[in-house]
């Protein structure tokens, strides 16, 4: 079975995300895997009039959150499914689109740049960052800010068996990877779960460096 059988078999199988959150907002993003917990899009600061790219978009959801804040958004997910969903949610928004690839094969090809470049529990997570990063890194604007999350290492998460072996690292790890292929101003940390809960989120943010 192919990696991107494999993730779409995993996509047709997931839970859609709610149409309302807790405070009864429609749109959302969400950095951990726990609903209504953790920080917001505070995290990337404004994002009105910025390019965002999403590397394992999913359902589209975070992505078009931001864009009713005004971003223009460009969802990138390798799993077939992942686009259908999100077109059908999301598909009334206008700067927000959607297309199945493999990330390092669309980084590789296309010829836009980005201010933001996003991966909740998506590419970074499971990809070799010695090639994702500086692909990510080519196609961002001059002071653009990558930020990711994923579990803490050690923790089971969301993978088809087929996937490979996720990437993951403790925040030192992160900051010294991140430093080492040109971005700066690099913070790393654990997000706390919920309480009665055991195992946090990693939140990583950087800048590209000059």
């Amino acid at each position: 079975m192919s990696l991107t059988d494999s993730w779409d078999r995993y996509a047709v199988g997931s839970k859609p995300r709610r149409t309302v959150n807790a405070k009864g907002d429609t749109t959302w993003l969400n950095w951990t895997q726990y609903a209504d917990h953790g920080p917001n899009e505070s995290v990337l600061g404004p994002v009105a009039g910025l390019r965002v790219l999403e590397l394992g978009s999913g359902s589209g959801s975070n992505l078009a959150h931001l864009v009713t804040l005004g971003a223009t958004g460009r969802g990138v997910d390798i799993a077939p499914a992942r686009e259908t969903v999100a077109r059908e949610r999301w598909g009334h928004l206008t700067d927000l689109e959607f297309r199945t690839a493999e990330a390092t094969a669309f980084l590789n090809e296309t010829d836009a740049t980005f201010d933001v470049v996003l991966s909740i529990f998506g590419a970074v997570w499971f990809v070799d960052p010695d090639i994702l990063l500086p692909l990510i890194r080519s196609r961002m604007a001059p002071g653009g800010i990558l930020a990711f999350s994923h579990l803490p290492p050690g923790s089971h998460g969301p993978r088809p068996a087929e996937a490979g072996l996720r990437h993951d690292r403790t925040p030192d790890e992160w900051s010294r990877i991140l430093t080492r292929h040109s971005f700066s101003d690099v913070r790393a940390s654990l997000i706390a779960p919920p309480e009665g809960r055991v195992v946090g989120t990693m939140l990583v943010r950087g800048r590209k460096g000059g």
